[in-house]
């Protein structure tokens, strides 16, 4: 984290803050309306590091691969990457309130981590994923555990052993390590993918609970329990409060940090939020679209929330290859909600130019499929309350869904 901060300083892509900033609201809004990286010398008198991964810019200076080639470049991975281990780390009690943890909307149900990645492991199996986790006490976090996702799978095994299921909390890691946590890699290939995509042997060090973690500013670790506890309301990537739910209890037993250690702060909805939940997508999409017709890119869309559109750029050999790419798409990442294919001469990343697309190419009648009745995400505001929701593609295309009320995320108290 501290060489990847160095080399944005650098490059001009960070800015160095050095008067005093508040962790309740101050922080959090200055990140929100940034286009940098904004690194805090006094955040509540602690270094705090925010908009780490905001753009495909400073995405392309952590994992070290031109911005042009990312996407297909990360589609070529294949988890092979070496890791080792690397001794013991030396724990002190847990003791949240010594870090700049983050209150980010005047409406949130408290201080939340956002980046915080759960490394957990159950008979064996070992997984790496980013939770947020709203403040109970100086020991106690609620973590927001996806159903079905892998972290709740090995949270049931534990408790159907009666069992707590052992965590280790990693906040301030390599922006690699975030992006592989963020990343639907084959069961247990995280911090392989990682070390594939740095091209370099990573170090694992032991937590007294047995879980393994890679070099990080901060390391909490404890339990996750079979207590729940109400969590939220808070602020999710569609810059809406989710509802409140009740959620699992995480113990926690103990906390190494780094001499003035740098703590990462994540804003809700923000641009790097829109980064790690988007961009990890794109490879799957990107291979997907590879198997059905000659793909070129694949881009997520920040008006999409960084997560329900996407937009595929082909070179067309067939009639047919547009729809065979939406399908694709869809099945490739189930939360999206619009997709639009377009051809080489657009520019995926301007949306003047994929409106451009939609307004001369497209014939409603001929080139828009709409998939009724399904799934949907469970983050997308007009799902609330239907449980199901509409998928539209487009070989160059869009419509938005039905109205629902929501509470959109802002400071005003």
């Amino acid at each position: 984290m501290r060489d990847f901060i160095k080399r944005m300083i650098a490059e001009g892509l960070a800015e160095e803050i050095s008067e005093p900033v508040s962790s309740v609201y101050e922080a959090p809004k200055r990140a929100f309306f940034s286009k940098k990286m904004l690194y805090f010398h006094n955040c509540d008198g602690h270094k705090c590091v925010m908009n780490a991964i905001a753009d495909r810019k400073s995405l392309s200076v952590a994992l070290g691969i031109p911005e042009e080639r990312l996407v297909k470049t990360l589609a070529a991975c294949t988890y092979a990457g070496k890791t080792h281990d690397a001794g013991p780390l030396t724990f002190v009690p847990a003791k949240l309130s010594a870090l700049p943890i983050m209150k980010h909307f005047p409406k949130d149900a408290g201080r939340y981590l956002t980046s915080g990645i759960v490394f957990s492991a159950w008979d064996g199996v070992e997984n790496a994923s980013i939770h947020r986790m709203e403040v109970l006490d100086d020991t106690h976090l609620i973590g927001r555990i996806v159903e079905g996702r892998h972290t709740y799978k090995l949270l049931q095994q534990a408790k159907a052993a009666g069992e707590k299921l052992p965590v280790a909390i990693v906040i301030g890691a390599h922006p690699a390590v975030t992006f592989a946590a963020c990343t639907r890699v084959p069961e247990g290939k995280e911090m392989a993918y990682a070390a594939e995509i740095l091209q370099q042997d990573m170090p694992l060090y032991a937590c007294p609970n047995g879980i393994r973690v890679p070099d990080a500013e901060i390391v909490l670790y404890g339990y996750m329990t079979a207590d729940l506890h109400e969590e939220g309301p808070f602020v999710d990537i569609s810059g809406t409060y989710d509802p409140v739910r009740m959620q699992p209890v995480i113990e926690l037993e103990g906390m190494a940090c780094k001499p003035d250690f740098i703590y990462h702060g994540i804003v809700p909805a923000g641009a790097e939020h829109k980064m790690l939940m988007g961009a990890p997508y794109e490879p799957r999409i990107y291979q997907a679209a590879a198997n059905v017709t000659n793909v070129r890119d694949v881009f997520l869309t920040p008006g999409g929330a960084g997560y329900f559109h996407a937009v595929v750029q082909i070179k067309k050999m067939t009639n047919g290859d547009g729809k065979n790419v939406i399908m694709a798409a869809f099945a490739a990442h189930t939360s999206l909600k619009h997709v639009v294919v377009v051809d080489e001469d657009i520019n995926i990343y301007d949306p003047n130019d994929v409106e451009f697309a939609i307004a001369t190419r497209v014939r409603a009648d001929q080139d828009v499929m709409i998939i009724s009745g399904v799934r949907g995400s469970s983050l997308d505001p007009c799902r609330i309350g239907d449980g199901m929701n509409v998928k539209m593609g487009i070989d160059a295309t869009m419509q938005l869904g039905h109205e629902d009320e929501f509470i959109r995320a802002d400071w005003n108290e």
